[in-house]
């Protein structure tokens, strides 16, 4: 009943026919999968696993080891899929406790210098030797402290006890130190080190409790003032914080600032317990308990320690001894921070002053030989966009000063992305070698001896006919080449990355002359190397020579 005639006269059978024709279908689309596959090779294999049937033997378990990774990984990504916080209608992320506590965990010894955590401790003790520099005075000589609030000084007193505490014990017998030009980090070394230093003794001082003392004297903060012996650490957080700052000068300016007002502190101080022991209000000189006291007291230190003058004149030998020390002591230590402020804004503002004097005696100079105006517009211009572009005139001045390996560190950071962009000196960072054959060593001995060099816009870089000696690779900048029957006819615009003249520079007769103009489209920054440079740096690598003679004959 399935079966019809075909006007051939044979034939044939519907189910077959339809299942040829799903046969088809389907072998369409298992090729539609493995197109999208060859274009996407993350996608997964279209053909599903094969199913255990009862006849067939099943497939032999996979070793231990496969279990073993496969239980890895799971827990490995199960941790990712369950730190997740609901916080509102938002659900976000949040690392692990475990990590949290990997990072606060306290190493076995600290790298002053470079371990952020140390700073930042420092940072907490500084703030607890400043409570006790400033308010130790303060208890002492002004009447704050009372019966009711003696609690809450005492607490404070306490934690800040506590930061001295865990500074001698734990922080300071952990941190590294120089012996011989080594790194000693063994911690029974650092340990006895610290030990034996002028620190440790007055650590141990700072934190002797003679507090016990207030069981036979009353609260006196006087029994406290061994704790602003513990000026070491002080000083020491201001020396690592302004190395990891980048405008430590602003930091300068804001402790020399602190300076002079704890002095005018520690003399309105001195000025309460004066006139407490004269007796408040007995003579004109002294504070006469109206008021706020401190205020009145501060504001009479910053007259006096200021040398400002227009106070009360003193009466009593007392008084007139105090207000002599006064003077004496204001003309010294006023004097030492305008001269300590003004070192610190002098360094702050160095390099602008050099800046300014070197353009200034240009300015001079071509005053002097009459230099039209056009040129020294153009001279101020390239002042000025060298200053703001890159903060100095002359970058291999600051980089002299460290040693090789740290030049080369440096200009591998900086410039080592805009070479590698090059053709003709490509790298790859896994091999060792350049993709042509060079050698990665030449790469960065070359980066040493790139100049780098500013053309204003309209600035010929290179003219046609002028012998070449040099090639240029654009830092920053745009460059165009010229050409055309008048040469004003842009024929390429060359942008960061792009090389030019380095046919020129590896031609071996030395005698090639450029083939058309080069003028900057705007500011350019241009690396230059020289013929002689190049020559010098393939001498030490001569299968790179090779090959760079090789590919400039190939593209000539």
């Amino acid at each position: 009943s399935t079966q019809k005639p075909t006007h051939s006269g044979f034939q044939t059978n519907e189910y077959a026919d339809a299942q040829l024709q799903d046969i088809v279908r389907k072998m369409r689309e298992r090729a539609t999968v493995y197109k999208e596959k060859l274009k996407d090779p993350v996608l997964s294999s279209p053909e599903g696993s094969p199913t255990a049937s009862p006849s067939k033997k099943k497939p032999p378990p996979p070793p231990k080891e496969e279990k073993k990774e496969e239980k890895k990984e799971d827990a490995e990504a199960k941790p990712e899929e369950d730190h997740y916080c609901d916080m509102l209608c938002c659900k976000f992320r949040k690392p692990p406790l475990k990590k949290y506590m990997e990072y606060l965990q306290l190493p076995d010894s600290i790298d002053s210098y470079t371990d952020r955590r140390y700073i930042a401790w420092l940072m907490l003790v500084t703030v607890a030797y400043n409570w006790n520099c400033w308010f130790i005075p303060l208890r002492f000589v002004f009447p704050y402290q009372t019966p009711s609030n003696i609690i809450y000084w005492f607490t404070i007193d306490i934690i800040c006890d506590i930061c001295y505490l865990c500074d001698l014990l734990i922080f300071q017998p952990r941190v590294q130190f120089l012996k011989g030009g080594d790194i000693i980090s063994d911690r029974v070394e650092m340990k006895k080190f610290y030990h034996s230093s002028v620190k440790f003794r007055l650590d141990v001082i700072s934190v002797l409790p003679f507090e016990v003392l207030y069981f036979f004297f009353g609260f006196n903060p006087a029994f406290r003032a061994n704790r602003m012996l513990k000026h070491n650490t002080f000083f020491e957080f201001n020396d690592r914080l302004e190395a990891i700052l980048d405008k430590a000068y602003i930091y300068r300016v804001i402790r020399t600032t602190g300076y002079l007002l704890f002095i005018l502190h520690i003399n309105a101080c001195l000025y309460y317990w004066a006139s407490d022991y004269e007796g408040l209000g007995s003579t004109k000189w002294v504070y006469d308990g109206k008021g706020n006291m401190y205020l009145r007291c501060y504001y009479w230190a910053v007259r006096t320690l200021i040398t400002i003058g227009g106070l009360p004149e003193p009466q009593t030998l007392f008084e007139i001894v105090f207000q002599l020390l006064n003077y004496f002591l204001g003309v010294f230590v006023f004097s030492s921070l305008i001269g300590q402020m003004r070192d610190v804004i002098g360094a702050a503002t160095a390099g602008q002053n050099y800046y300014r004097s070197n353009m200034d005696n240009t300015v001079s100079y071509m005053n002097t030989y009459s230099i039209p105006k056009v040129v020294q517009n153009r001279v101020r211009t390239w002042y000025e966009y060298t200053w703001d572009s890159q903060g100095m005139l002359d970058e291999s001045e600051l980089l002299e000063q460290m040693p090789t390996k740290m030049q080369l560190a440096i200009a591998i950071d900086v410039n080592f992305a805009i070479v590698n962009k090059v053709d003709l000196f490509k790298a790859s960072s896994f091999t060792g070698k350049c993709r042509n054959g060079c050698d990665t060593q030449m790469i960065y001995d070359m980066l040493l001896r790139l100049k780098s060099i500013v053309y204003l816009p309209g600035d010929f870089v290179c003219k046609k006919g002028e012998i070449g000696r040099e090639m240029y690779i654009i830092k920053q900048g745009e460059v165009q080449v010229l050409g055309g029957p008048d040469g004003t006819k842009v024929l390429v615009t060359l942008r960061a990355g792009a090389v030019f003249g380095e046919i020129s520079l590896l031609a071996a007769g030395g005698g090639n002359r450029r083939t058309a103009d080069v003028v900057a489209h705007g500011f350019a920054n241009l690396f230059i190397l020289d013929k002689k440079t190049l020559n010098e740096i393939l001498v030490h690598y001569p299968e790179s020579e090779k090959l760079l003679m090789k590919k400039a004959k190939y593209v000539l």
